[in-house]
């Protein structure tokens, strides 16, 4: 059985390509925390790529930037091409996204938002007796 359960947040902003068939393919990084590093030098996070095609790739490019958690449910594929400047076989692992689920709030629209005047009077003291419970 080839599945993968992630939960990670982007490093980058997705990036979306459409094939010459018209297919939309999103790309990005994920940083998955590990649960322990065995050595001080280790890194304490592994950094996949991630593939979402057609309408999910849409979504994924439309709602995801860079800093975002995400959970990703997907499988691994691996594939192979011959480098250009003819020095050999390159090999590529990458996660194939079957579902996305957007986690926390989107950095790139999360505002602080600070109440006007007009709201921060808009509130009505309530005495504990006129609660309903």
């Amino acid at each position: 059985m080839n599945s993968v359960q992630l939960i990670g947040n982007l490093t980058d902003n997705p990036k979306i390509t459409v094939t010459a068939n018209g297919v939309t393919k999103c790309a990005f990084r994920l940083a998955v925390p590990r649960r322990y590093a065995e050595r001080q030098d280790e890194p304490k996070a592994d950094f996949l790529t991630i593939i979402a095609w057609r309408k999910l790739g849409e979504t994924c490019g439309q709602y995801l930037s860079k800093g975002r958690k995400c959970a990703v449910s997907g499988s691994i594929q691996t594939r192979s091409y011959d480098a250009k400047d003819g020095s050999g076989k390159r090999y590529v692992t990458e996660i194939i996204a079957d579902s996305v689920d957007f986690i926390g709030a989107n950095p790139k629209t999360e505002i602080e938002r600070k109440p006007n005047d007009d709201e921060a009077h808009a509130f009505n003291e309530l005495d504990d007796d006129d609660l309903p419970f």
